[in-house]
């Protein structure tokens, strides 16, 4: 297998952004709401595809890396930018503020995807592999739409929040009452426009390479930017993982779990693996949130744990 690697990323840079454009077909899927940005590549000798659900903050500009890795490893991939986020559509007239309806939205919008672009264009077996939102995204999806895929990569999902200061009780109080009294477009206490922290603060990655080039795009491209979120998206989201417990999914799960996680709570994890049956979790030591965007001797790991999931659900 080939993988990227820190010391070549910047020399790699304009590979990189020539796969992105020239080898992607990027495009645009109709939704009944707006528009959903996506992008896929299909090597010559593609056996398996992978299909990817991203963060919160990110689009498929961020996942170049990763998409650039997978397609010379001879993957399939298909990525879509959520709603409010990326190039795709956004709620508000401040496009700075994450916010959605209802957290179904984006599993309705992730089967729109699956149906009209993937399965259209690969008949094959697929993996789904998602990163903290879009593992909450990629759950709820599995457990209420018709599907084929064969397994589902969840990295540091989603399934619960920190909610810092705040109790988390009182977190949901505040943004269920703040819903009801009409507050649900305006951000949540605390929360602003777009803002990048320096790398020595970050809660993301311990990868300075990789954090300066995630932000570096973001700064050359300010539709990419998002900032805080609303009380809309906090009421919908708390609603989401309220229901966890009570979803279920029957294909291969592999949960890879960041030790050192600051933006979800890895107990829900922990939790939905002991009761799921055919489900892997595996904790990465020292990592951050982000660990598609960590360092090598943490990513590497991450990456190999992928394949080697991959090989074993698409036998």
């Amino acid at each position: 297998m080939f993988y990227s690697s820190e010391r070549e990323l910047k020399s790699n840079q304009i590979t990189i952004n020539n796969f992105y454009k020239n080898t992607l077909i990027k495009a645009y899927l109709d939704t009944p709401n707006g528009q959903l940005f996506y992008a896929y590549a299909i090597p010559d000798k593609a056996k398996n595809a992978i299909v990817i659900s991203s963060g919160r903050l990110e689009g498929l500009d961020k996942y170049k890396e990763l998409l650039w890795e997978l397609y010379n490893n001879n993957f399939a991939i298909f990525i879509a930018d959520h709603q409010g986020q990326g190039r795709s559509y956004r709620h508000l007239l401040n496009k700075h503020k994450g916010h959605v309806n209802q957290f179904k939205d984006y599993s309705a919008d992730l089967n729109l995807f699956n149906t009209q672009i993937v399965d259209t264009h690969w008949q094959g077996k697929k993996v789904l592999v998602s990163h903290s939102m879009g593992g909450a995204i990629a759950f709820d999806y599995l457990a209420h739409f018709e599907h084929n895929f064969s397994g589902a990569f969840l990295s540091a999902p989603m399934l619960d929040i920190y909610t810092k200061n705040t109790p988390k009780p009182l977190a949901k109080l505040i943004a269920s009452t703040a819903t009801l009294l009409g507050q649900k477009d305006n951000y949540a206490l605390g929360q602003t426009d777009y803002i990048p922290d320096e790398f020595a603060t970050n809660v993301l990655t311990s990868s300075p390479v990789r954090y300066e080039l995630f932000r570096q795009t973001y700064q050359e491209e300010p539709l990419l930017q998002l900032g805080g979120v609303t009380y809309g998206w906090l009421n919908a989201t708390f609603a989401f993982i309220t229901s966890v417990d009570n979803l279920s999914v029957t294909i291969p799960l592999y949960i890879a779990s960041a030790q050192n996680d600051e933006v979800v709570d890895n107990n829900a994890q922990y939790k939905l693996a002991n009761r799921h049956v055919n489900t892997v979790l595996k904790s990465f030591e020292g990592a951050k949130h982000e660990l598609f965007f960590e360092r090598d001797k943490i990513r590497q790991p991450l990456l190999k744990s992928l394949y080697q999931f991959c090989e074993s659900v698409t036998a």
